[in-house]
């Protein structure tokens, strides 16, 4: 892996975090609104599973 891979991957990021404001701005505000509510160690749970999930489907395609 080289820097290049790295920012072709965080580029992809914007693009996927960008899907849901560009189709449904609307929910997408409702959501927001809805995780601003949320228990902050609620929030670090499910941070937390889509890090491993995140880690262990790099460790798996990799």
């Amino acid at each position: 892996m080289n820097l290049h891979d790295l920012w072709v991957a965080l580029c992809l990021v914007l693009v996927l975090e960008g899907i849901g404001p560009f189709i449904s701005p609307g929910g997408w505000r409702g959501m927001m609104q809805q995780l601003g509510q949320t228990d902050d160690r609620y929030i670090r749970i499910v941070g937390l599973v889509l890090m491993l999930l995140g880690t262990g489907l790099l460790y798996l395609i990799g």
